[in-house]
This record gives structure tokens, C-alpha cells and sequence, in this order.
């Protein structure tokens, strides 16, 4: 069996990424680049064809704004090309050359996948750390591993399932050998927190801007149109830029707008938690989080006006967070999934199930 170069520790599992992809926020940018690099060409060109003036700096941005947006698009796909999954017998490893960074499998809190196809995802690794002063997320990324939760079950140490690794496949049919389901639930509405106000604020702001644009660009333009003073194709080339634009703002106003209001509401209803005799199993979307329920040192209930949320506060190698403001103690304004049952209406049997340790016991359910 072969062994780690560095930990000298025996190799159970190597991998790269199934799939390239580049991440949402750098296509998003890219495509804001390239938009503002073809708006700033046009309006380049019409000054220079209509006014003779020197345009050299509206060219150079044009150009760097290309520039961003093509490296924006290809760079992750080189960086990923590269890189290296290692799974010993001790850690999990992330190596790209002489780079790498590692995590203990025994230190390992929770896991996160996120799906991208079928039988593709990415898989996040997270450590509990201290509260207070040393509050901090510490994760390790394995990007588009193809049946991230066949890995999920490698780096545990259990024997992986014949379902594991179909995405489409419900959650509760990807259980563990022996593993059963306790309860169940679903989110009762989607809270409106500090970060999803702000967003909304500023998908308004974006949509009034928008429309200042648009009353302020059509009558000078239409001025402008009417002494035909331009000829059709610098007159088309104006039109264009100007509506492209405006069609940028507008976009970016509906995509905050979607993310603040409409997204929200959407993974509520996709939303589904999970108590096992073993687990702690959460889908929201395309989105998993799998907690072993020995992680699990503490539950504290927040009683909402019709319902409450379910805070599990996480132990582990001097990490634990002993308060509902520890390190994964609260849900906080990130999108990412965390351990916390929010806005269910049957809090007090999640909790007494995960407080009871003969919940946890298989022998002992066969028994009840």
C-alpha cells in the first residue's frame, strides 16, 4: 500500500476533480467584465468616429476589462486542472504542487456536499474551533469529486452503501448499513435575517439607479438621434451601449433581488432535516450537511413566535462551543449550511431525541 510523503501514513483513497467548473461568483464576473468591456468599446468607438477624439484610455479599459473577464472564466479551470485529493489513514489532503493543506479525519466536525450533477459535487470538510477570540471556520474543499458522499463515507471510516453517490436519490434512501431514520421535518418559513434585508436594500437601490439611468440617457439620446448628426451605424453602436448599460444594472438588480427575496423561499420548501440513530442529515436544494450525532455536545431550543429553532452545538478536539453564540452554535447571515434546525414546529422532540443516548442505540430502537 502506498504511503504519504510527508505523514508517511498509509494512502486509503486518491482522487482529482471529476469536473472542472468554474465557480458561480467568477462566471458572474466574468460576464460583468465582458458586458463592461463591449459597452466601453462602443462608446469609444462613436467618440472617436464622431468627435476625433483621442479614445486611448476608454480602449485600454476596455481591454483590461476583456482581460479580467477571460481570466476570470479560464483561471479556476487551470487552478483545479492541477489539483490532487489524498484520503490516509489519519488525515484528508488537499495538494496542488508543493502546495497542500490537510485535515485531521478525526478532528472533522461535519461534512457539507454540495451537488453539481448526479453523481458529481463538492465536498467541504469543517472543524469545529473554540468560541470567543478563536471563532473562525476552518474547511478543507474537494471540488467535483464524483460521489462526494461515497467519499464522505471513506473518510468516516464506514462502508459505503450501494446508493451512495446518485444525487438525485433521496437522502433518507443513502443511509448507513443498519442506520434509521428517527424524524423528520421540514422549515415552516424562511426567516428574514440581517444579511437578506441588506441584499433586498440593495437590489432597490440597483433597480432606482436603473431607472435613473434610463430617464436620464433617453432624452439626451433621442436629441442626439434626431439632429442626425450621427450617421446609422455610429447611431446604432450609441443605441447598443447605452441599452447595454442599462440592461447590466437591471440584471444585477434582479439577480440580487432573486438571491434576497425569491431563492430564500424557494430552498425552504426544498429544505428537509433528518435525525438518525446515528446522524444528523440536512438537504437543502442541491445542498447536504451530515453530522455525526457523537459531535453533538449540547442542544438549545429558540423559541421563534409560532415555532423555534434548533441550535446543535458542536464538540470536538479542543473545540467546543458551549453557547448558542459559539462557533457553530448560531446560524448566522451565511449561506452556507449549518447545524441548526430552523423555524420547525416540533422542536422538543428533535431535542429530547438527541438529548436521549438510547436514541442513538440500534439494539435499543429494535427493542422499543
Amino acid at each position: 500500500m502506498a504511503r504519504d510523503s510527508l505523514f508517511g501514513e498509509s494512502i486509503v483513497w486518491t482522487g482529482k476533480p471529476a469536473v472542472l467548473r468554474t465557480p458561480p461568483v467568477y462566471r458572474a464576473l466574468a460576464g460583468a467584465a465582458a458586458a463592461m468591456s463591449l459597452v466601453t468599446l462602443l462608446f469609444a468607438l462613436v467618440v472617436a468616429l464622431a468627435l476625433h477624439a483621442n479614445v486611448n484610455g476608454m480602449i485600454m479599459f476596455a481591454a483590461w476589462c476583456a482581460l479580467l473577464a477571460g481570466g476570470a472564466w479560464r483561471l479556476p479551470l487551470v487552478w483545479q486542472s492541477r489539483v490532487e485529493y489524498i484520503v490516509t489513514d489519519k488525515h484528508v489532503i488537499w495538494r496542488r504542487g508543493p502546495l497542500r493543506r490537510t485535515i485531521d479525519r478525526k478532528g472533522i466536525s461535519y461534512a457539507r456536499i454540495h451537488w453539481i450533477a448526479p453523481n458529481v459535487g463538492d465536498l467541504v470538510l469543517v472543524r469545529a474551533v473554540p468560541t470567543g477570540a478563536l471563532r473562525r471556520t476552518l474547511t478543507l474543499v474537494l471540488s467535483g469529486v464524483e460521489a462526494p458522499d461515497r467519499l464522505w463515507a471513506v473518510v468516516r471510516g464506514v462502508e459505503p452503501t450501494l446508493p451512495l453517490g446518485d444525487g438525485d436519490r433521496p437522502l433518507a434512501q443513502r443511509l448507513d448499513a443498519g442506520e434509521l431514520v428517527l424524524w423528520s421535518a421540514i422549515p415552516a418559513q424562511a426567516e428574514w435575517t440581517f444579511r437578506r434585508g441588506m441584499t433586498a436594500l440593495v437590489s432597490a437601490m440597483l433597480f432606482g439607479a436603473s431607472a435613473i439611468m434610463i430617464a436620464r440617457a433617453v432624452p439626451p439620446l433621442r436629441k442626439v438621434l434626431g439632429l442626425h448628426a450621427l450617421g446609422p451605424a455610429l447611431s446604432t453602436m450609441l443605441v447598443t451601449g447605452v441599452a447595454l448599460a442599462t440592461l447590466l444594472v437591471v440584471v444585477a438588480a434582479a439577480g440580487v433581488a432573486h438571491w434576497a427575496v425569491l431563492r430564500p423561499m424557494q430552498l425552504t420548501r426544498q429544505t428537509r432535516y433528518f435525525i438518525t440513530n446515528r446522524r444528523v442529515l440536512i438537504r437543502r436544494g442541491q445542498d447536504e450537511l451530515h453530522l455525526d450525532r457523537s459531535r453533538i455536545a449540547y442542544v438549545i431550543e429558540a423559541p421563534l413566535k409560532k415555532h423555534a429553532n434548533l441550535f446543535l452545538v458542536l464538540d470536538g478536539p479542543q473545540a467546543r462551543a458551549l453557547a448558542a453564540s459559539g462557533a457553530f452554535g448560531e446560524r448566522g447571515d451565511s449561506d452556507a449550511l449549518v447545524p441548526v434546525f430552523a423555524s420547525i414546529d416540533d422542536a422538543e422532540t428533535a431535542s429530547e431525541i438527541l438529548r436521549n443516548p438510547r436514541h442513538s442505540q440500534p439494539e435499543a430502537l429494535h427493542a422499543a
